[in-house]
């Protein structure tokens, strides 16, 4: 079953899945087809194509879809499992506690990817359980004119958020939610970015 997102938690799926080869793949296989559509459209020979193909389905990135007779062979259709792929960031290293500095970029690394981390274990618990993960995202853009008014926004917010939590937060709720706010740089888009908008 394809999902929008799968999540490499552990090394062994990790393990020769970032080959260029292997990402060109993927992105072609969001739309299912044989090795040899997939050779021809690549400029590869059916039986490399093939070989990575079932490296990529033993990852778990890959599926069979259906199979069927073709010129005496049986032809194996397959797709990708998921439309993108991201690394859990304790296959590569492990995560040691936050830095004190709330304004430091590897504080929000750090916030983000245990975050990231705890998320993919709730939602493979949740799926397994049949139910659904409740969660909320508040995403927003503003402008600062200068670095002091980011510290002040900063501080205004954990503010209203203090406030907030004041408000909502029960001792006695059997559902606890860890709530995270930060904030980077929009990273400037390319031109050809901007036209597809």
């Amino acid at each position: 079953m394809s999902t929008e997102l799968d999540v490499l938690n552990e090394a062994e799926r990790l393990r020769g899945t970032l080959t260029p080869l292997r990402r060109r793949l993927l992105e072609e296989l969001r739309e299912p087809a044989s090795a040899t559509v997939l050779a021809t459209r690549l400029g590869e020979t059916r039986q490399r194509v093939n070989y990575h193909l079932r490296e990529l389905e033993k990852g778990g990135l890959v599926e069979l879809v259906e199979t069927r007779q073709r010129r005496g062979r049986v032809e194996r259709l397959v797709r990708a499992t998921a439309r993108a792929v991201i690394v859990a960031p304790e296959v590569v290293g492990e995560l040691g506690p936050a830095g004190q500095d709330a304004f430091a970029v590897d504080a929000l690394l750090a916030a983000s990817a245990r975050t990231f981390g705890e998320l993919v274990e709730l939602r493979d618990l949740a799926a397994e359980a049949g139910k659904r993960l409740l969660t909320f995202t508040v995403e927003t853009e503003v402008g600062f004119e200068t670095p002091a008014d980011v510290q002040r926004f900063a501080t205004r917010l954990a503010e209203l958020t203090a406030e907030l939590v004041a408000e909502f937060d029960s001792p006695q709720a059997t559902r606890r939610y860890r709530v995270v706010t930060g904030g980077h740089p929009r990273r400037r888009q390319t031109p050809k970015e901007t036209t597809h908008e």
